[in-house]
Protein backbone atom coordinates (compact mmCIF):
# COMPACT_ATOMS: atom_id res chain seq x y z
CA UNK A 1 0.00 0.00 0.00
CA UNK A 2 1.31 3.43 -0.90
CA UNK A 3 1.44 5.80 2.07
CA UNK A 4 2.40 9.43 2.47
CA UNK A 5 5.57 9.96 4.48
CA UNK A 6 6.36 12.79 6.89
CA UNK A 7 9.71 13.17 8.65
CA UNK A 8 10.62 14.91 11.90
CA UNK A 9 13.52 15.03 14.28
CA UNK A 10 11.28 14.04 17.19
CA UNK A 11 7.84 12.40 17.25
CA UNK A 12 5.74 12.33 20.42
CA UNK A 13 2.73 10.01 20.64
CA UNK A 14 0.11 11.49 22.94
CA UNK A 15 -0.84 15.09 23.76
CA UNK A 16 -1.18 14.61 27.50
CA UNK A 17 0.86 16.48 30.13
CA UNK A 18 3.99 14.34 29.58
CA UNK A 19 3.95 14.58 25.79
CA UNK A 20 3.21 18.29 25.67
CA UNK A 21 5.81 19.10 28.34
CA UNK A 22 8.39 17.13 26.34
CA UNK A 23 7.48 18.94 23.13
CA UNK A 24 7.73 22.36 24.71
CA UNK A 25 11.00 21.53 26.46
CA UNK A 26 12.50 20.38 23.14
CA UNK A 27 11.71 23.73 21.57
CA UNK A 28 13.01 25.61 24.60
CA UNK A 29 16.31 23.71 24.48
CA UNK A 30 16.60 24.24 20.73
CA UNK A 31 16.08 27.97 21.11
CA UNK A 32 18.65 28.15 23.90
CA UNK A 33 21.33 26.29 21.91
CA UNK A 34 20.51 27.71 18.51
CA UNK A 35 19.53 24.33 17.06
CA UNK A 36 16.74 23.89 14.56
CA UNK A 37 14.62 20.82 15.27
CA UNK A 38 11.21 19.69 14.06
CA UNK A 39 8.78 18.26 16.63
CA UNK A 40 5.47 16.52 15.94
CA UNK A 41 2.85 15.46 18.49
CA UNK A 42 0.16 12.95 17.51
CA UNK A 43 -3.11 12.88 19.45
CA UNK A 44 -5.73 10.20 18.80
CA UNK A 45 -8.55 12.30 20.26
CA UNK A 46 -10.56 14.64 18.07
CA UNK A 47 -8.85 17.55 19.81
CA UNK A 48 -6.22 18.05 22.47
CA UNK A 49 -7.83 17.18 25.80
CA UNK A 50 -10.64 15.10 24.30
CA UNK A 51 -9.42 11.90 25.96
CA UNK A 52 -7.87 13.49 29.05
CA UNK A 53 -9.38 12.65 32.43
CA UNK A 54 -8.01 13.17 35.92
CA UNK A 55 -9.21 14.41 39.33
CA UNK A 56 -7.33 16.80 39.06
CA UNK A 57 -5.22 18.43 41.76
CA UNK A 58 -1.99 19.65 40.17
CA UNK A 59 1.26 20.13 42.04
CA UNK A 60 2.76 23.02 40.03
CA UNK A 61 6.41 22.09 40.69
CA UNK A 62 7.15 20.94 37.14
CA UNK A 63 5.03 23.67 35.57
CA UNK A 64 6.98 26.29 37.54
CA UNK A 65 10.15 24.96 35.95
CA UNK A 66 8.74 24.61 32.44
CA UNK A 67 6.78 27.88 32.23
CA UNK A 68 7.64 30.14 35.19
CA UNK A 69 5.17 32.84 34.09
CA UNK A 70 2.26 30.41 33.59
CA UNK A 71 -0.14 32.59 35.55
CA UNK A 72 0.48 35.61 33.31
CA UNK A 73 0.04 33.38 30.24
CA UNK A 74 -3.44 32.31 31.35
CA UNK A 75 -2.97 28.79 32.64
CA UNK A 76 -6.31 27.48 33.93
CA UNK A 77 -5.04 27.06 37.48
CA UNK A 78 -7.28 29.49 39.32
CA UNK A 79 -8.51 27.51 42.33
CA UNK A 80 -5.75 26.95 44.89
CA UNK A 81 -6.34 24.22 47.44
CA UNK A 82 -7.57 25.83 50.65
CA UNK A 83 -8.43 22.83 52.80
CA UNK A 84 -7.81 19.08 53.01
CA UNK A 85 -10.26 16.58 54.50
CA UNK A 86 -9.89 12.82 54.81
CA UNK A 87 -12.84 10.58 55.70
CA UNK A 88 -13.24 6.93 56.59
CA UNK A 89 -16.72 5.78 55.60
CA UNK A 90 -18.84 3.11 57.20
CA UNK A 91 -22.15 2.07 55.71
CA UNK A 92 -23.97 4.88 57.51
CA UNK A 93 -21.37 6.94 59.32
CA UNK A 94 -18.22 8.90 58.48
CA UNK A 95 -15.14 9.58 60.58
CA UNK A 96 -12.89 12.50 59.80
CA UNK A 97 -9.16 11.87 60.26
CA UNK A 98 -7.39 14.97 61.62
CA UNK A 99 -5.04 16.37 59.00
CA UNK A 100 -2.27 16.50 61.61
CA UNK A 101 -2.28 12.69 61.73
CA UNK A 102 -1.77 12.32 57.99
CA UNK A 103 1.76 12.01 56.56
CA UNK A 104 2.95 15.45 55.39
CA UNK A 105 3.34 14.31 51.76
CA UNK A 106 -0.43 13.85 51.54
CA UNK A 107 -1.08 17.56 52.13
CA UNK A 108 -2.18 19.55 49.07
CA UNK A 109 -1.06 23.00 50.18
CA UNK A 110 0.27 24.91 47.18
CA UNK A 111 -1.56 22.74 44.63
CA UNK A 112 -4.43 23.74 42.33
CA UNK A 113 -7.75 22.14 41.40
CA UNK A 114 -8.54 22.22 37.71
CA UNK A 115 -9.71 20.30 34.66
CA UNK A 116 -6.72 18.42 33.23
CA UNK A 117 -8.35 18.50 29.80
CA UNK A 118 -8.47 22.29 29.87
CA UNK A 119 -4.93 22.42 31.23
CA UNK A 120 -3.67 20.27 28.33
CA UNK A 121 -5.48 22.46 25.82
CA UNK A 122 -3.67 25.46 27.25
CA UNK A 123 -0.33 23.62 27.37
CA UNK A 124 -0.86 22.55 23.77
CA UNK A 125 -1.34 26.18 22.74
CA UNK A 126 1.96 27.06 24.41
CA UNK A 127 3.71 24.25 22.53
CA UNK A 128 2.22 25.33 19.20
CA UNK A 129 3.29 28.92 19.83
CA UNK A 130 6.83 27.58 20.28
CA UNK A 131 6.70 25.84 16.88
CA UNK A 132 5.50 22.34 17.76
CA UNK A 133 3.22 20.71 15.18
CA UNK A 134 0.24 18.99 16.86
CA UNK A 135 -2.01 16.71 14.84
CA UNK A 136 -5.22 15.73 16.62
CA UNK A 137 -7.46 12.99 15.26
CA UNK A 138 -4.56 10.75 14.19
CA UNK A 139 -4.09 7.50 16.06
CA UNK A 140 -0.63 5.93 16.08
CA UNK A 141 -1.52 2.37 15.15
CA UNK A 142 1.80 0.64 14.57
CA UNK A 143 5.50 1.10 15.38
CA UNK A 144 7.78 1.62 12.40
CA UNK A 145 11.17 -0.10 12.68
CA UNK A 146 14.41 0.71 10.91
CA UNK A 147 17.02 -1.53 9.31
CA UNK A 148 18.77 -2.25 12.63
CA UNK A 149 15.51 -2.97 14.46
CA UNK A 150 15.40 0.48 16.03
CA UNK A 151 12.18 2.47 16.40
CA UNK A 152 12.02 4.81 13.43
CA UNK A 153 8.54 6.31 13.86
CA UNK A 154 4.94 5.15 13.60
CA UNK A 155 2.21 4.44 11.09
CA UNK A 156 -1.12 6.13 11.75
CA UNK A 157 -4.34 4.20 11.40
CA UNK A 158 -6.22 3.95 8.12
CA UNK A 159 -9.33 6.08 7.83
CA UNK A 160 -12.56 5.03 6.17
CA UNK A 161 -12.41 1.25 6.44
CA UNK A 162 -15.75 -0.48 6.83
CA UNK A 163 -16.67 -2.77 9.72
CA UNK A 164 -15.46 -5.83 7.80
CA UNK A 165 -12.08 -4.19 7.11
CA UNK A 166 -12.65 -3.30 3.48
CA UNK A 167 -11.80 0.07 1.98
CA UNK A 168 -14.88 2.29 2.08
CA UNK A 169 -15.73 5.19 -0.24
CA UNK A 170 -13.91 7.67 2.04
CA UNK A 171 -10.87 5.44 2.56
CA UNK A 172 -7.50 7.09 3.19
CA UNK A 173 -4.43 5.05 4.14
CA UNK A 174 -2.49 5.85 7.26
CA UNK A 175 0.64 8.00 7.11
CA UNK A 176 4.19 6.92 7.85
CA UNK A 177 5.73 9.40 10.26
CA UNK A 178 9.49 8.99 10.48
CA UNK A 179 11.55 10.39 13.33
CA UNK A 180 15.07 10.19 14.67
CA UNK A 181 13.59 9.74 18.14
CA UNK A 182 10.09 8.74 19.22
CA UNK A 183 8.72 9.43 22.70
CA UNK A 184 5.73 7.34 23.77
CA UNK A 185 3.30 9.28 25.97
CA UNK A 186 0.11 7.24 25.53
CA UNK A 187 -0.85 7.09 29.21
CA UNK A 188 -1.85 3.94 31.07
CA UNK A 189 -1.79 0.63 29.13
CA UNK A 190 -1.07 2.12 25.74
CA UNK A 191 -1.15 -0.26 22.77
CA UNK A 192 2.23 0.84 21.41
CA UNK A 193 3.75 0.59 24.87
CA UNK A 194 2.52 -2.96 25.15
CA UNK A 195 4.07 -3.85 21.78
CA UNK A 196 7.39 -2.22 22.67
CA UNK A 197 7.52 -3.99 26.03
CA UNK A 198 7.15 -7.33 24.28
CA UNK A 199 9.57 -6.64 21.41
CA UNK A 200 12.39 -5.24 23.55
CA UNK A 201 11.58 -7.27 26.71
CA UNK A 202 11.33 -4.06 28.69
CA UNK A 203 9.60 -5.80 31.60
CA UNK A 204 12.00 -8.67 32.20
CA UNK A 205 13.38 -7.10 35.41
CA UNK A 206 10.29 -5.35 36.81
CA UNK A 207 7.26 -6.27 38.87
CA UNK A 208 3.94 -6.52 37.02
CA UNK A 209 2.34 -3.16 36.43
CA UNK A 210 -0.64 -2.50 38.71
CA UNK A 211 -3.68 -0.44 37.78
CA UNK A 212 -6.73 1.27 39.17
CA UNK A 213 -9.90 2.32 37.38
CA UNK A 214 -10.85 5.93 38.02
CA UNK A 215 -14.45 6.92 37.33
CA UNK A 216 -15.36 10.59 37.45
CA UNK A 217 -18.31 12.92 37.17
CA UNK A 218 -18.40 16.72 37.13
CA UNK A 219 -21.36 18.31 38.91
CA UNK A 220 -22.58 21.85 39.35
CA UNK A 221 -23.82 22.12 42.91
CA UNK A 222 -25.89 24.67 44.78
CA UNK A 223 -23.95 27.81 45.63
CA UNK A 224 -24.42 27.40 49.38
CA UNK A 225 -22.82 23.94 49.20
CA UNK A 226 -19.83 24.96 47.14
CA UNK A 227 -16.54 25.36 49.01
CA UNK A 228 -13.89 26.48 46.49
CA UNK A 229 -10.51 24.91 47.18
CA UNK A 230 -11.79 22.00 49.29
CA UNK A 231 -10.03 18.69 48.60
CA UNK A 232 -11.75 15.70 50.18
CA UNK A 233 -10.69 12.06 50.01
CA UNK A 234 -12.21 8.96 51.57
CA UNK A 235 -11.71 5.24 51.87
CA UNK A 236 -13.92 2.47 53.19
CA UNK A 237 -17.56 1.94 52.26
CA UNK A 238 -18.83 0.73 49.86
CA UNK A 239 -15.66 -1.30 49.22
CA UNK A 240 -14.78 -4.27 51.41
CA UNK A 241 -11.40 -4.20 53.17
CA UNK A 242 -9.93 -6.68 50.68
CA UNK A 243 -10.69 -4.35 47.76
CA UNK A 244 -8.49 -1.30 47.40
CA UNK A 245 -9.77 2.08 46.39
CA UNK A 246 -11.36 5.31 47.55
CA UNK A 247 -12.97 8.55 46.49
CA UNK A 248 -12.12 12.14 45.69
CA UNK A 249 -14.27 15.29 45.81
CA UNK A 250 -12.75 18.57 44.62
CA UNK A 251 -14.54 21.96 44.69
CA UNK A 252 -13.36 24.43 42.06
CA UNK A 253 -14.40 26.99 39.45
CA UNK A 254 -17.91 28.36 39.27
CA UNK A 255 -19.89 25.97 41.45
CA UNK A 256 -18.14 22.90 40.03
CA UNK A 257 -17.34 19.70 41.89
CA UNK A 258 -15.24 16.83 40.56
CA UNK A 259 -16.40 13.66 42.24
CA UNK A 260 -14.85 10.32 41.50
CA UNK A 261 -14.05 6.85 42.68
CA UNK A 262 -10.97 4.69 42.15
CA UNK A 263 -11.07 0.89 42.40
CA UNK A 264 -7.78 -0.98 42.37
CA UNK A 265 -8.01 -3.61 39.64
CA UNK A 266 -6.41 -6.38 41.67
CA UNK A 267 -9.78 -7.17 43.27
CA UNK A 268 -10.75 -10.84 43.39
CA UNK A 269 -14.55 -10.89 43.08
CA UNK A 270 -15.69 -11.05 39.43
CA UNK A 271 -19.17 -9.97 40.53
CA UNK A 272 -17.84 -6.54 41.52
CA UNK A 273 -18.77 -3.57 39.32
CA UNK A 274 -16.59 -0.46 39.83
CA UNK A 275 -19.24 1.69 38.14
CA UNK A 276 -21.97 0.53 40.51
CA UNK A 277 -19.68 0.90 43.53
CA UNK A 278 -19.23 4.55 42.52
CA UNK A 279 -22.96 5.09 42.12
CA UNK A 280 -23.53 3.49 45.52
CA UNK A 281 -20.82 5.67 47.10
CA UNK A 282 -22.67 8.83 46.07
CA UNK A 283 -25.73 7.74 48.10
CA UNK A 284 -23.79 7.72 51.40
CA UNK A 285 -25.32 10.09 54.00
CA UNK A 286 -22.06 12.07 54.12
CA UNK A 287 -21.95 12.53 50.33
CA UNK A 288 -25.51 12.65 49.04
CA UNK A 289 -26.44 16.09 50.50
CA UNK A 290 -23.70 17.77 48.46
CA UNK A 291 -25.20 16.51 45.20
CA UNK A 292 -28.89 16.92 45.97
CA UNK A 293 -30.32 19.73 43.87
CA UNK A 294 -27.20 19.77 41.68
CA UNK A 295 -26.73 18.84 38.03
CA UNK A 296 -24.42 16.20 36.59
CA UNK A 297 -22.50 17.65 33.62
CA UNK A 298 -19.89 15.10 32.54
CA UNK A 299 -18.91 11.47 32.96
CA UNK A 300 -15.82 9.47 32.10
CA UNK A 301 -13.39 6.78 33.20
CA UNK A 302 -9.75 5.91 32.75
CA UNK A 303 -7.20 3.37 33.93
CA UNK A 304 -4.45 4.62 36.25
CA UNK A 305 -0.95 3.16 36.60
CA UNK A 306 -0.38 2.32 40.26
CA UNK A 307 2.63 0.02 40.34
CA UNK A 308 5.23 2.61 41.30
CA UNK A 309 8.99 2.36 40.86
CA UNK A 310 9.14 -1.43 41.04
CA UNK A 311 6.75 -1.65 38.09
CA UNK A 312 8.70 0.68 35.83
CA UNK A 313 9.82 -1.16 32.70
CA UNK A 314 13.11 -0.30 31.07
CA UNK A 315 12.35 3.26 30.00
CA UNK A 316 14.45 3.42 26.83
CA UNK A 317 14.80 1.42 23.66
CA UNK A 318 16.72 2.02 20.43
CA UNK A 319 15.22 5.17 18.96
CA UNK A 320 13.07 6.36 21.82
CA UNK A 321 11.69 6.28 25.35
CA UNK A 322 8.58 5.83 27.48
CA UNK A 323 7.44 8.92 29.36
CA UNK A 324 4.60 9.82 31.69
CA UNK A 325 2.12 7.12 32.58
CA UNK A 326 3.30 4.94 29.71
CA UNK A 327 5.94 4.13 32.32
CA UNK A 328 3.90 4.86 35.46
CA UNK A 329 4.40 8.12 37.35
CA UNK A 330 1.48 8.12 39.80
CA UNK A 331 2.11 8.54 43.52
CA UNK A 332 -0.76 6.37 44.79
CA UNK A 333 -1.24 7.75 48.34
CA UNK A 334 -0.91 11.33 47.09
CA UNK A 335 -3.26 10.54 44.17
CA UNK A 336 -1.01 12.64 41.96
CA UNK A 337 1.12 12.01 38.92
CA UNK A 338 0.74 15.00 36.61
CA UNK A 339 3.83 16.82 37.91
CA UNK A 340 5.88 13.63 37.67
CA UNK A 341 4.62 12.91 34.16
CA UNK A 342 5.56 16.40 33.03
CA UNK A 343 9.01 16.17 34.59
CA UNK A 344 9.67 12.81 32.93
CA UNK A 345 8.81 14.35 29.57
CA UNK A 346 11.11 17.29 30.22
CA UNK A 347 14.03 15.03 31.18
CA UNK A 348 13.48 12.83 28.14
CA UNK A 349 13.44 15.92 25.94
CA UNK A 350 16.77 17.05 27.35
CA UNK A 351 18.24 13.60 26.68
CA UNK A 352 16.97 13.76 23.10
CA UNK A 353 18.57 17.17 22.60
CA UNK A 354 21.92 15.82 23.79
CA UNK A 355 21.65 12.90 21.39
CA UNK A 356 20.69 15.13 18.46
CA UNK A 357 23.52 17.56 19.22
CA UNK A 358 25.99 14.66 19.16
CA UNK A 359 24.35 13.26 16.00
CA UNK A 360 24.09 9.88 17.66
CA UNK A 361 21.30 8.52 15.47
CA UNK A 362 18.77 6.05 16.88
CA UNK A 363 20.64 4.88 19.97
CA UNK A 364 19.22 4.42 23.48
CA UNK A 365 18.73 7.63 25.43
CA UNK A 366 20.68 6.40 28.46
CA UNK A 367 20.86 9.91 29.95
CA UNK A 368 17.09 9.88 30.48
CA UNK A 369 16.70 7.08 33.07
CA UNK A 370 19.84 8.33 34.82
CA UNK A 371 18.42 11.85 35.06
CA UNK A 372 15.07 10.49 36.20
CA UNK A 373 16.69 8.49 38.98
CA UNK A 374 18.45 11.64 40.20
CA UNK A 375 15.30 13.76 40.06
CA UNK A 376 12.46 14.68 42.40
CA UNK A 377 10.30 12.16 40.54
CA UNK A 378 12.38 9.29 41.89
CA UNK A 379 12.43 10.70 45.42
CA UNK A 380 8.66 11.28 45.31
CA UNK A 381 7.90 7.71 44.25
CA UNK A 382 10.63 6.05 46.30
CA UNK A 383 9.10 7.39 49.52
CA UNK A 384 5.81 5.59 48.82
CA UNK A 385 7.07 2.55 46.90
CA UNK A 386 5.79 0.03 49.46
CA UNK A 387 2.31 1.50 49.99
CA UNK A 388 0.57 -0.17 47.07
CA UNK A 389 2.13 -3.62 47.77
CA UNK A 390 1.01 -3.30 51.40
CA UNK A 391 -2.55 -2.48 50.35
CA UNK A 392 -2.59 -5.48 47.99
CA UNK A 393 -1.20 -7.90 50.60
CA UNK A 394 -2.86 -6.75 53.80
CA UNK A 395 -6.08 -5.05 52.69
CA UNK A 396 -7.22 -1.47 53.09
CA UNK A 397 -7.19 -1.15 56.89
CA UNK A 398 -3.88 -2.80 57.82
CA UNK A 399 -2.21 -1.82 54.54
CA UNK A 400 -3.10 1.84 55.13
CA UNK A 401 -1.72 1.73 58.68
CA UNK A 402 1.55 0.13 57.57
CA UNK A 403 1.82 2.51 54.63
CA UNK A 404 1.17 5.50 56.88
CA UNK A 405 3.96 4.47 59.24
CA UNK A 406 6.41 4.17 56.35
CA UNK A 407 5.39 7.56 54.96
CA UNK A 408 5.88 9.18 58.37
CA UNK A 409 9.32 7.58 58.57
CA UNK A 410 10.13 8.93 55.09
CA UNK A 411 9.04 12.40 56.23
CA UNK A 412 11.54 12.08 59.10
CA UNK A 413 14.29 11.14 56.67
CA UNK A 414 14.20 7.41 57.40
CA UNK A 415 13.96 5.19 54.32
CA UNK A 416 13.38 1.49 54.92
CA UNK A 417 16.01 -0.67 53.19
CA UNK A 418 13.60 -2.96 51.35
CA UNK A 419 11.28 -2.61 48.38
CA UNK A 420 8.27 -4.91 48.22
CA UNK A 421 7.53 -6.37 44.81
CA UNK A 422 4.08 -6.89 43.38
CA UNK A 423 3.19 -10.56 43.46
CA UNK A 424 0.56 -10.78 40.69
CA UNK A 425 -0.73 -8.90 37.69
CA UNK A 426 -4.27 -7.62 38.20
CA UNK A 427 -5.88 -10.16 35.88
CA UNK A 428 -4.31 -13.00 37.87
CA UNK A 429 -6.14 -11.89 41.01
CA UNK A 430 -9.63 -12.67 39.69
CA UNK A 431 -11.22 -15.69 41.37
CA UNK A 432 -13.85 -18.03 39.86
CA UNK A 433 -17.39 -16.71 40.28
CA UNK A 434 -18.46 -19.80 42.23
CA UNK A 435 -15.93 -18.97 44.98
CA UNK A 436 -17.00 -15.36 45.51
CA UNK A 437 -20.21 -13.80 46.87
CA UNK A 438 -22.60 -12.10 44.49
CA UNK A 439 -23.20 -8.38 44.98
CA UNK A 440 -26.71 -6.96 44.82
CA UNK A 441 -26.52 -3.41 43.51
CA UNK A 442 -29.56 -1.14 43.97
CA UNK A 443 -31.31 0.34 40.96
CA UNK A 444 -30.22 3.91 40.19
CA UNK A 445 -32.57 6.67 41.27
CA UNK A 446 -31.81 8.94 38.29
CA UNK A 447 -31.01 11.85 40.63
CA UNK A 448 -27.84 10.89 42.46
CA UNK A 449 -27.09 7.48 40.98
CA UNK A 450 -27.40 6.62 37.28
CA UNK A 451 -27.12 3.77 34.80
CA UNK A 452 -24.18 3.16 32.48
CA UNK A 453 -25.73 4.10 29.17
CA UNK A 454 -27.13 7.37 30.47
CA UNK A 455 -23.71 8.14 31.89
CA UNK A 456 -21.86 7.28 28.68
CA UNK A 457 -24.09 9.75 26.83
CA UNK A 458 -22.39 12.52 28.84
CA UNK A 459 -19.00 11.46 27.44
CA UNK A 460 -19.91 12.83 23.98
CA UNK A 461 -18.78 9.66 22.22
CA UNK A 462 -18.16 9.81 18.49
CA UNK A 463 -17.60 6.37 16.96
CA UNK A 464 -18.49 5.64 13.36
CA UNK A 465 -20.44 2.38 13.63
CA UNK A 466 -19.14 1.24 10.25
CA UNK A 467 -15.50 0.86 11.22
CA UNK A 468 -13.51 -2.20 12.30
CA UNK A 469 -13.94 -3.22 15.94
CA UNK A 470 -10.93 -2.00 17.91
CA UNK A 471 -11.46 -4.54 20.71
CA UNK A 472 -9.73 -7.69 19.52
CA UNK A 473 -10.43 -11.16 20.90
CA UNK A 474 -7.37 -13.36 20.51
CA UNK A 475 -9.62 -16.42 20.88
CA UNK A 476 -13.29 -15.95 20.01
CA UNK A 477 -14.47 -19.36 21.15
CA UNK A 478 -12.88 -21.26 24.02
CA UNK A 479 -11.56 -18.27 26.00
CA UNK A 480 -14.89 -16.45 25.74
CA UNK A 481 -16.69 -19.59 26.89
CA UNK A 482 -14.34 -19.95 29.89
CA UNK A 483 -14.87 -16.31 30.82
CA UNK A 484 -18.65 -16.80 30.75
CA UNK A 485 -18.77 -20.15 32.54
CA UNK A 486 -15.93 -19.77 35.05
CA UNK A 487 -16.02 -16.05 35.80
CA UNK A 488 -19.65 -15.20 34.89
CA UNK A 489 -18.55 -12.78 32.14
CA UNK A 490 -16.98 -10.08 34.36
CA UNK A 491 -16.47 -7.93 31.24
CA UNK A 492 -20.05 -6.74 31.59
CA UNK A 493 -19.26 -5.42 35.09
CA UNK A 494 -15.68 -4.14 35.02
CA UNK A 495 -16.30 -2.12 31.86
CA UNK A 496 -17.68 1.30 32.95
CA UNK A 497 -19.30 1.99 29.59
CA UNK A 498 -21.52 -1.00 28.74
CA UNK A 499 -19.26 -2.19 25.92
CA UNK A 500 -19.57 -5.86 26.84
CA UNK A 501 -23.02 -7.38 27.03
CA UNK A 502 -24.04 -10.95 27.81
CA UNK A 503 -26.78 -11.92 25.38
CA UNK A 504 -28.92 -15.06 25.74
CA UNK A 505 -30.30 -16.64 22.56
CA UNK A 506 -31.77 -20.16 22.28
CA UNK A 507 -30.68 -20.83 25.85
CA UNK A 508 -27.07 -20.06 24.92
CA UNK A 509 -25.04 -17.18 26.29
CA UNK A 510 -22.63 -15.24 24.15
CA UNK A 511 -20.65 -12.03 24.54
CA UNK A 512 -21.67 -9.05 22.46
CA UNK A 513 -19.20 -6.20 21.98
CA UNK A 514 -20.76 -2.74 21.64
CA UNK A 515 -17.53 -1.05 20.57
CA UNK A 516 -19.31 2.22 19.83
CA UNK A 517 -19.72 2.71 23.61
CA UNK A 518 -15.99 2.52 24.36
CA UNK A 519 -14.54 5.47 26.29
CA UNK A 520 -10.95 4.19 25.95
CA UNK A 521 -10.36 3.43 29.63
CA UNK A 522 -8.59 0.14 28.66
CA UNK A 523 -9.84 -1.73 31.72
CA UNK A 524 -10.78 -4.74 29.58
CA UNK A 525 -7.22 -5.05 28.28
CA UNK A 526 -5.97 -5.02 31.89
CA UNK A 527 -8.55 -7.01 33.85
CA UNK A 528 -9.61 -9.79 31.47
CA UNK A 529 -8.69 -12.91 33.44
CA UNK A 530 -7.47 -14.80 30.36
CA UNK A 531 -5.81 -11.78 28.71
CA UNK A 532 -7.93 -12.50 25.66
CA UNK A 533 -8.96 -8.88 24.99
CA UNK A 534 -6.50 -6.55 23.26
CA UNK A 535 -7.39 -2.87 23.02
CA UNK A 536 -6.16 -1.03 19.92
CA UNK A 537 -6.93 2.56 18.95
CA UNK A 538 -10.00 2.91 16.72
CA UNK A 539 -10.12 5.28 13.79
CA UNK A 540 -8.49 8.60 14.64
CA UNK A 541 -10.81 11.10 16.29
CA UNK A 542 -13.09 8.38 17.65
CA UNK A 543 -14.03 7.98 21.28
CA UNK A 544 -15.08 10.44 23.95
CA UNK A 545 -14.85 14.18 23.66
CA UNK A 546 -14.66 15.02 27.34
CA UNK A 547 -15.94 18.38 28.46
CA UNK A 548 -13.77 19.94 31.16
CA UNK A 549 -12.64 16.61 32.59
Amino acid sequence: MSRDVMSYDVLIVGAGPAGLAAALRLKQCAQKTGQEISVCVLEKGAQVGAHILSGAVIDPASLNELIPDWSVLGAPLTTPVSKDEFLVLGERGAWRIPVALLPPLMANHGAYITSLGEFCQWLGSQAEAAGVEIYAGYAAQEILYGEQGEVAGVITGDMGRTANGEEGPQFAPGIEIHARYTLIAEGARGSLTRDLEQRFQLRKNSSPQKYGLGIKEVWRVAAEKHRPGLVQHSLGWPLASDTGGGSFIYHYGDGLVSIGFVVHLDYANPHLSPFDEFQRFKTHPAIRPLLEGGKRLSYGARAITEGGLQSWPELVFPGGALIGCSAGMVNVPRIKGIHNAMKSGMLAAEAVMSALAANRGHDCLSEYPTALRNSKVWRDLHAVRNVKPMLSRFGTVIGTLFGGVEMWLAAAGVRLPWTLRHQQADHECTRPASEMPKIDYPNPDGKISFDKLGSVALSNITHDRDQPCHLHLLDKTESVSISIEKFDAPEQRYCPAGVYELVVTDEKRHLQINAQNCIHCKTCDIKDALQNIVWKPPEGGSGPVYSAM
